[in-house]
């Protein structure tokens, strides 16, 4: 017999803003997509990686198109594979604020020269940083 997991729902609910879409009208289609793909060359490395599919790049490009609307760009996750409903998604895996943590360190690792390397506007970091911090707790469904 197998037993039902236990889904936790953070009590902030989902953020309430999204990123400013000055953001992506500084870095364009083309850099978010290559910030997402060393995102995800990070994540490759990580104590979670095997939450994610075999192939990082193809799931990279995917997770990009999402950002490339977060950030104030076209629809092209919409387009591509439909309404977001991310924190739906990723109900199929566990995770804790440990998986959390870890995922937000791969970001903060490939936002630490995103001004240089990818024309993020340095004004709005602290502001994405929060989304992200608000995004990933959303994500959170299995007390630790």
């Amino acid at each position: 017999m197998t037993s039902l997991r236990q889904i936790y729902v953070p009590p902030e609910g989902p953020p309430r803003e999204r990123p400013h879409p000055g953001i992506y009208a500084s870095m364009g289609e083309a850099n978010i997509f290559l910030l997402l793909s060393d995102f995800y060359r990070e994540l490759e490395l990580s104590s979670i990686r095997h939450m994610f599919p075999g192939d990082m790049q193809e799931a990279s490009k995917k997770s990009a198109a999402f950002f490339v609307f977060l950030l104030g760009g076209p629809p092209l996750y919409q387009e591509r594979y439909g309404a977001p409903m991310m924190r739906q998604r990723h109900m199929p895996f566990p995770i804790d604020e440990s998986a959390r943590r870890c995922w937000l360190d791969c970001f903060e690792k490939v936002l630490e020269r995103a001004d240089e390397k990818y024309g993020f506007p340095s004004e709005h970091m602290e502001s994405f940083k929060g989304f992200l911090d608000q995004f990933s707790a959303w994500m959170v469904n299995k007390r630790t």
